[in-house]
Formats: C-alpha cells, structure tokens, sequence
C-alpha cells in the first residue's frame, strides 16, 4: 500500500513538471519587465507566440515537450504587453523595434551564445525582424505567416489596429469579442498592431540561415506562404494539415519542425 501510495506521489510530481514552469521576468531597456520561461539544459530554443496570445499558448503543445523530450533547452517569454509581462500605455512602448530589443536583451541576461527559434502567427512577424538583428540565430521556423507582413501598409494589420480602437467589423468582431473574454487591455493591443515590426522583402533576402515556413493547408489570411519560402536564400516550406488557429497544436506540425531542426 505504501509502495503504490509512493509511485502516485513521483506521477504527480512529474506531471506537474511535465506541465508547469517557473515565471521568470527580467527588466528590458526602457524598465518594461518581460515575463519568460526557460525549462531544460540542452540546445537553447526560443519560441514566441501570437497576437491574442501569451507563452501559455505553447504549453501542452506536442512542439513543446517533443523539444524537450529531444534535449532542448525551450525559453519561452511574453512578449510585451501581453501574459505576465508589463502592459506600458505609452506609444513610444511598442515603436523603434522595443520587442526585438527585448528579445535581443532575453537572450543576453540568459547567456545564450547561438540559439534556434520558432514563431507562429504575430510571433514570426517578430522573429522575422529579429533574424535581422541578432546573428546569434542559427536556424529559424515561421509557423502561420504568409508573405503579407513585409508591406508596411498591409490592411489586415491596419483592420486589427483599428478594431482595438473601436472601429469593429465582421472579421475582427472574433477577436475582439474573445480579447472582452480574457479581459485582454485594448490599448496595448492597439499598439502592438499599430508599431507591428515590418520586415521588407530585401531584408528577407539577405538572410542566409536555413529557415522553415510552415502552415496549415487551410490558412489563408496572411499571404503567400510559398512567396515567403521564396524570400529566403535557404528557405524551405512545409504543409500540413489545420487552419490558423491550431496547426501549432499538432503533432504532424511538431514533427515537421523536429525534423528540421536536427
């Protein structure tokens, strides 16, 4: 009785270190703190989330514990204005690139010398201006994303911006109605669409890490995933079946980029 009392006890600590992680936070350039996780001890991997979302968003997905069962080590912050991090009011939060200084000062307090990196939706608008930036990045995944975020006047992300500032219309109603649900702030969001980071073609071109695109079969919001494969001197593309809203979750998602990355 004991010995199966005792067995109990290490399934449940495990599981709860399966699907839990400690809340770290650390402060960024402009004194924003920037909430993260960091679970395992191998190879560093960031993944980075999408807009109405937070790091949670990546919890309990095949992805995550694939990657950790393969021995990385898997950081995970929230992006500002978004989870646990600080929500600034200020315009001049979002504007001159502040989410891929935050990032590039992540990766820095963690000591990370080369790391790998994984977006999906909003999140591969950022880490596509982040490769960019940071050369530590040795292999990248643009999950979600189509080509349309490399123009600056592109008019879903003015749509979004708009419907955070009131101006609501059959297609953003979803969203904003599911943003009313989770007592999301509206002003950050805003802003986050409005200073949304824009990475042009040129830029893209100019990469020379292997980079995968990969979306669902059924998401089409966002632009030619092929022409944003095509962008990349080393790009590849991957489709698999879902829509936008849960390709990430699946296993045939996880796999794709498993293989990729070895």
């Amino acid at each position: 009785m004991l010995k199966k009392h005792l067995i109990s006890c290490l399934l449940v600590i495990a599981f709860m270190q399966k699907t839990t992680a400690q809340v770290n936070t650390f402060e960024s350039f402009d004194g924003v703190k920037i909430a993260y996780t960091d679970e395992g001890y191998g190879e560093p991997i960031l993944l980075l989330h999408g807009f109405l979302n937070s790091r949670k968003s990546w919890d309990n997905t095949v992805l995550k514990q694939q990657l950790i069962n393969t021995g990385y080590r898997v950081i995970i912050p929230d992006l500002r204005g978004n989870g646990d991090s600080d929500k600034p009011k200020d315009e001049g939060a979002y504007g001159n690139g502040a989410e891929i200084k935050d990032l590039v000062l992540l990766m820095n307090h963690l000591k990370v010398e080369k790391y790998k990196a994984v977006g999906y939706s909003r999140g591969s608008i950022v880490l596509a201006k982040l490769l960019t930036e940071d050369n530590r990045i040795e292999k990248a995944v643009l999950g979600g994303m189509g080509i349309d975020f490399t123009n600056p006047e592109w008019d879903r992300k003015i749509m979004f911006a708009n419907a955070f500032k009131g101006e609501v219309n059959q297609l953003t109603k979803g969203a904003v109605d599911y943003a009313k649900s989770i007592n999301a702030d509206f002003r950050s969001l805003y802003l986050q669409q409005k200073y949304q980071p824009v990475t042009s073609v040129k830029e893209l071109n100019e990469l020379v890490i292997e980079i995968l695109v990969i979306s669902g079969t059924d998401d089409l919001d966002n632009g030619s995933a092929e022409d944003l494969k095509n962008s990349f001197v080393k790009g590849k593309l991957e489709k698999v079946p879902g829509d936008h809203n849960g390709t990430y979750k699946t296993e045939a998602f996880s796999n794709s980029i498993i293989r990729f990355l070895e």
